[in-house]
């Protein structure tokens, strides 16, 4: 068996653009034989799919997967819309999540994960790129437990109940009845899906955050030309605004059924009085197609929401 160097594998690699494992398994199959290697490769559809790397894939969809007391999200990206829109693409995707649940929202541990095919996600991954010929990607992947209680889901945007363009987790402790934790949870995951928010509390966003928010808010109050220690009280007004606009529980609650200016922590509060036990929100997770790469959250879903709710 001929003796698969470092060099063989790089020359591999720049002649097919696949991965370096990938590369030394193709001389490893074919004894070290460069064209035959290149074939091995375009057989399993790994050339063909590396060639593509290259290209952004900021479309695709998030799937969902619930059960009553964890769930998961998982985006999975491509280059187009019409590809997310592909029922084979859209069955990865929703087989995809429920084995994120599994992998407890692990991206590695999910990609190892074997699909019902018997196959591994990112074998199958692979496999629809060079079917499809487009790039794709299972970008990231996220979980949430809580225990007792319930995960709440909502999907924007669904191309079907468990997947779409938007999808949002909410945690909810308690004993109160699963199914009207349920309904509540759904409510809070809609205005989530619409409000975005930073994080659950103020102890709960990065401290490099707050300081340079801080900061920004203190040099726009000094350009007042008042003293500072008026400028200090100021700035309490100033964050506790931009607390009300990026943390959950300070929000407006803008979901269905809203009245008012009730906050989301109101909202829970009112709700648990009602079911005569403690509720607390105990984590959120929110995930948009593509946000952090080329396009952000949708734009109009804040107005949908307070349509739905009457407002």
């Amino acid at each position: 068996m001929a003796t698969v160097t470092a060099s063989m594998v790089k020359d591999l690699r720049d002649k097919t653009g696949a991965g370096m494992m990938d590369c030394k398994a193709a001389l490893a199959e074919t004894n070290g034989d460069m064209e035959a290697a290149i074939d091995w490769l375009r057989k399993k559809g790994i050339s063909k799919a590396a060639k593509k790397a290259s290209r952004v894939a900021a479309e695709g969809l998030i799937g969902v997967a619930v059960r009553a007391d964890a769930g998961a999200l998982v985006e999975v990206n491509s280059e187009t819309d019409f590809v997310a829109r592909n029922d084979e693409f859209k069955e990865f995707v929703k087989e995809a999540s429920h084995l994120g649940l599994e992998a407890e929202g692990d991206v590695e541990r999910l990609l190892a994960s074997n699909m019902k095919s018997g196959a591994s996600v990112d074998a199958v991954l692979k496999e629809l790129i060079a079917k499809i010929g487009e790039n794709m990607s299972v970008r990231r992947a996220t979980a949430l437990a809580v225990s007792p209680g319930v995960v709440a889901t909502y999907v924007h945007n669904a191309a079907s109940p468990e997947l779409g363009k938007i999808g949002v987790l909410v945690g909810l402790k308690s004993t109160a009845d699963q199914a009207k934790l349920a309904q509540l949870g759904r409510q809070i995951a809609m205005h989530v899906a619409a409000a975005s928010p930073l994080a659950l509390s103020p102890d709960h966003l990065p401290h490099d955050v707050v300081e340079r928010e801080r900061e920004v808010q203190r040099d726009l109050a000094r350009q007042s030309g008042k003293p500072e220690a008026v400028i200090e009280k100021m700035m309490e007004g100033r964050m506790r605004k931009f607390y009300e606009d990026t943390v959950l529980l300070a929000q407006k609650y803008l979901g269905p059924g809203a009245e008012g200016d009730v906050t989301v922590a109101k909202l829970v509060e009112n709700e648990a009085k009602s079911l005569g036990t403690p509720i607390e929100i105990v984590g959120f997770m929110r995930y948009a197609v593509g946000e952090g790469l080329d396009k952000g959250p949708t734009g109009d879903f804040a107005d949908e929401v307070k349509q739905m709710a009457g407002r």
